[in-house]
């Protein structure tokens, strides 16, 4: 959504993106890979549990995190279609429900940060396209001016580091 709000569809390159989300994603998650190394990996390791418990020890930290990052509402939706009942114990939710929950979760966070960041972006877009048409330059796309424009106001505004902070911060770490 900010590459096509600030009309650069392809810069920042994917491999970049993909690169970023694979940084954010082991600094947000890096208290929970330690439980689970503590708690699973570890002890496994040792040969002092089965496979098993390892796996079932290593979903609770994971299923914690989810749990925290996941909207109720969805939980609800999932378990009804799914014909479980929670009956208030979100601890018990079955990983079955938990993960599309958790999912649909983030995708919804995901849309409001896109959509806050995208309404600046279309508010100069609107701002220079009745600023051209009001002056009779009807022949001159609006994005060879909004561009820069929209760059600039990005990099003074220190863009990355806000999106980042914001995308941080919408984990409840």
């Amino acid at each position: 959504l900010l590459r096509n709000a600030m009309g650069t569809p392809y810069i920042p390159s994917n491999h970049v993106l993909v690169f970023l989300s694979f940084l954010l994603t082991s600094f947000i998650m890096e208290p929970t890979f330690k439980k689970i190394y503590h708690e699973a990996y570890f002890p496994f390791s040792q040969k002092k549990i089965s496979i098993d418990c390892a796996f079932q020890k290593s979903l609770i930290p994971l299923k914690e995190f989810m749990l925290r990052q996941t909207y109720e509402k969805n939980l609800l939706v999932f378990s009804k279609l799914a014909h479980v009942s929670l009956q208030n114990k979100k601890k018990d939710v079955p990983i079955r429900i938990l993960i599309p929950s958790f999912l649909i979760s983030e995708i919804q966070t995901a849309f409001k940060i896109g959509f806050t960041i995208f309404l600046p972006f279309l508010i100069i877009d609107l701002l220079v396209s009745s600023v051209l048409m009001s002056l009779g330059m009807m022949m001159v796309p609006p994005s060879i001016i909004s561009l820069p424009l929209k760059l600039i106001i990005f990099v003074v505004s220190d863009g990355w580091q806000l999106l980042i902070t914001s995308l941080v911060h919408s984990f409840q770490v």
